[in-house]
């Protein structure tokens, strides 16, 4: 049946139909008194999901150019950097940093598991000189399903003295994450996640002490300039050509979010995900992510049956129910997929994508 896909991926992510109606509309000029009013609106609100009191950049990108905004504000060449590595988008951070100049250490740990903060507290401990001017770290990896333990991890990394830079491309609005009471430097994230609306937006929220080292920068490129958009903003604008009807539907969202209110929404992601994950547990299924105190609330890892094949399983949930979950990234492609449960979904979503999934697998070991 046409129009009756249903995205069970990472992002992007399903979209209300009343976001959809509000994006189709005719753009408004973005230099309009009507435009600002809107912006105003979508600031603000931006800054009760991240639970900050700072801005939130809003950049015409993906997620991973939140990333490059983050990293081009801060280092100059040859400044060392520590990524946490717990998958591929903790990896990116590392080559993000690199593209500029910087030195990047990895601290790495297998996929599937998440970073210890005593290693963390050991390493920093031996950067007597204080070398080590940013961590990189990830809430919620994308790729594993993992999730590390952000406010703990920023505590040790705040005692040291270097800036905190986290990814929560796949956390902010999925899982309880506060940006200041954390005293995490730096906020990423991107739209097609927990925000409900299209690829195409990414946000920013930086600390005081991290725009003070952004001043420090001698390279901070042109389009993502902090001090650029921190300028706009003081005169309700972006310095370049928004994503107008992205950001008219980011408004509608954040109205939904808002009247459902941020800590219903974290409490729904949470109860979706646990129920996924036992219902996959009593079809016999392993988890890849088994511990559920490490395991996300916005996408869940899972190992097919014996005898049954992840681009099958894809593809007769796919052909049969039109549901679409996600294969494994790099060296776990094929290995595991992945089911998200992040932005607008619900309990009976989960459901659907369970019961086609004991029929598809069904199907497959009867072919087998």
């Amino acid at each position: 049946m046409k129009d009756k896909t249903l995205l069970m991926i990472p992002g992007p992510t399903p979209v209300p139909e009343n976001v959809l109606l509000e994006m189709a509309k005719s753009p408004v000029p973005h230099r309009s008194s009507e435009f600002s009013a809107i912006f105003d609106e979508v600031n603000n609100d931006l800054k009760m999901i991240f639970q900050t009191r700072n801005d939130v950049f809003i950049f015409a990108a993906s997620g991973t150019g939140a990333m490059d905004a983050a990293l081009s504000n801060l280092v100059n060449p040859g400044d060392k950097v520590l990524s946490l590595v717990i998958g591929n988008f903790g990896e990116r951070w590392a080559k993000i940093a690199e593209s500029h100049g910087a030195i990047a250490e990895r601290l790495t740990v297998p996929n599937g598991e998440t970073i210890n903060p005593e290693v963390l507290k050991k390493r920093l401990d031996e950067d007597v000189n204080k070398e080590i001017k940013i961590v990189t770290l990830t809430q919620s990896e994308t790729s594993t399903g993992a999730v590390n333990d952000v406010k703990t991890l920023c505590k040790i990394i705040k005692e040291h003295g270097a800036l905190s830079v986290v990814d929560g491309v796949t956390s902010v609005g999925a899982i309880d994450i506060k940006t200041d009471e954390w005293g995490i430097d730096v906020l990423v994230s991107g739209s097609q996640k927990g925000f409900m609306i299209p690829p195409g937006l990414a946000f920013l929220a930086a600390s005081e002490k991290a725009f003070e080292v952004h001043k420090q920068c001698k390279y901070p490129g042109f389009y993502f300039n902090w001090s650029s958009y921190k300028k706009s903003l003081a005169q309700h604008t972006t310095p370049y050509t928004p994503a107008v009807n992205l950001v008219v539907a980011l408004h509608a969202a954040l109205k939904m979010i808002k009247e459902e209110g941020l800590e219903n929404v974290l409490a729904r992601h949470r109860e979706n995900a646990m129920l996924l994950r036992n219902s996959l547990r009593q079809m016999g299924l392993k988890l890849f992510v088994e511990d559920d105190s490490k395991a996300s609330f916005a996408v869940t890892s899972v190992f097919p049956p014996d005898g049954v094949s992840v681009p099958s399983i894809r593809k007769v949930l796919k052909d049969d129910f039109d549901i679409i979950v996600a294969n494994g990234q790099n060296d776990l492609k094929d290995k595991i997929f992945r089911i998200g449960t992040l932005g607008f979904v619900s309990e009976r979503d989960i459901l659907t994508v369970v019961a086609a999934l004991q029929a598809a697998v069904k199907k497959l070991k009867l072919q087998s």
